[in-house]
């Protein structure tokens, strides 16, 4: 789908499949064209994050749809235990600490949640 913007969208899912509270991932393409996106809800605050930590690019889970602290207080990196705020994606603790999660693009339309690709 293209937005009145000329900018592409790609429907992830509707807002219910995705957990009070939870994180839920998404994997697009191969190879070297692969994309990985996370979504995380809370209430009506839908929030949509590259899944890529900052230090050397690899996904934040190891497990599936598994992005959050014990405490689900922040986004978690498997990879080397860094810490980010989920509001904002900023490192708060970690081999990254400063630099921050890329936020992506997210629209709600009709209870359906699609990434808007720029």
């Amino acid at each position: 789908m293209v937005d009145g913007n000329n900018r592409r969208a790609t429907r992830l899912c509707r807002v219910e499949e995705i957990p009070d509270g939870t994180a839920r991932g998404f994997s697009f393409g191969s190879g070297l064209d692969r994309r990985e996106v996370f979504v995380y809800r809370r209430g009506d605050i839908i929030l949509g994050y590259d899944n890529a930590c900052p230090h050397q690019g690899t996904p934040l889970n190891f497990l599936r749809d598994r992005f959050l602290t014990e405490e689900d207080d922040a986004f978690l990196c498997t990879t080397h235990g860094a810490q980010f705020r989920i509001e904002t994606g900023f490192c708060l603790m970690g081999p990254c600490q400063g630099k921050s999660l890329k936020a992506i693009a997210l629209r709600i339309e009709d209870g359906a949640i699609w990434w808007v690709q720029n």
